[in-house]
């Protein structure tokens, strides 16, 4: 699920859910905590299970919109497919009746993404275990037939381990072979995601690495690995400059291995990126070898 706040335009096309208020029969809303076009999120007080809860909810307009109901229903089956520790997990759902809606487990910690834009670039005790937790999911998805689309730093929780969160355009090999439309976030869209059936191919799990690619080097800089393009610009390297475009060098504080398989995940062609697994594989001897004084007692900051 994407959690962000919520744009101007759909705010008022909400189910504007205060404290207290029921969302459904066994959820009862605490907070709004964003949403999209098509859906909102709330933290929730589930009855079944008797504990905090996120619900996703389609929005008001949106009931009777077979786009988003289809969305909805390919994101619970995504969910019913995958169950990884990495990944969240869906526990039940309601696909038709006045508010069709995922109920997600809520999970604690604060997003990659508010860690940068609080504290600035993370160490490296903080964003090795991460890239490592997320390409052993990014394995297993690949390995059970999906492909995520839409890896960035809002759509990681940090923890022991991290957490991926939002399934929400995650696409079967198949889907994703299909596709030929834009999908993802435009900052961390790997080229073949930007042109989709193009030069580059179609998505596959190489299109994830990239994701990880652009969201490390977010992590370790505090800074995007590309300028945000144009949308409405003529051309597709104007909307996406990452089809033309190099990252800046990575610090020289960074280990070089680290620098090394950044690079690689960045590659424009899809093959000539690592694999998952290669990722962690090459990451976990620089993870060993920091002092264990340096990590002990650590702590992710909230």
């Amino acid at each position: 699920m994407t959690i962000t706040a919520a744009r101007p335009d759909v705010v008022a096309d909400s189910w504007a859910l205060a404290e207290g208020d029921p969302l459904t029969d066994e959820l009862t809303a605490v907070r709004l905590l964003g949403g999209g076009a098509a859906y909102e999120a709330y933290l929730a007080f589930d009855e079944i299970t008797y504990g905090p809860a996120v619900a996703k909810v389609v929005r008001p307009s949106q009931v009777e919109d077979g786009s988003a109901l289809r969305g909805l229903r390919r994101e619970v089956a995504a969910l019913a497919a995958i169950n990884h520790p990495v990944v969240v997990r869906g526990l039940r759902h309601v696909l038709d009746g006045p508010r069709p809606h995922v109920v997600l487990e809520n999970v604690d910690g604060p997003r990659l993404s508010s860690l940068i834009r609080r504290y600035g670039p993370l160490q490296e005790q903080q964003y090795l275990p991460l890239a490592i937790d997320i390409c052993s999911a990014l394995h297993y998805l690949d390995r059970v037939g999906y492909v995520h689309l839409d890896i960035k730093p809002s759509n990681v929780i940090m923890g022991a381990p991290a957490r991926l969160i939002d399934l929400s355009v995650a696409r079967t090999h198949e889907d994703a072979a299909a596709l030929g439309h834009l999908i993802g976030t435009d900052a961390y869209m790997a080229p073949e995601q930007c042109e989709p059936g193009g030069r580059y191919g179609v998505p596959t799990v190489a299109a994830d690495v990239w994701g990880v690619g652009a969201t490390l080097y977010e992590a370790i800089t505090a800074s995007r690995p590309f300028r945000q393009g144009d949308p409405d610009a003529g051309s597709a390297a104007e909307r996406h400059p990452q089809l033309i475009e190099e990252t800046d060098p990575l610090p020289d504080r960074v280990p070089g291995p680290v620098r090394v398989i950044v690079e690689a995940m960045l590659e424009r062609h899809p093959a000539d990126r690592p694999r998952p697994a290669e990722v962690a594989d090459h990451l976990a001897p620089v993870l060993a070898a920091i002092p264990r004084g340096h990590l002990a007692g650590f702590k992710v900051r909230g």
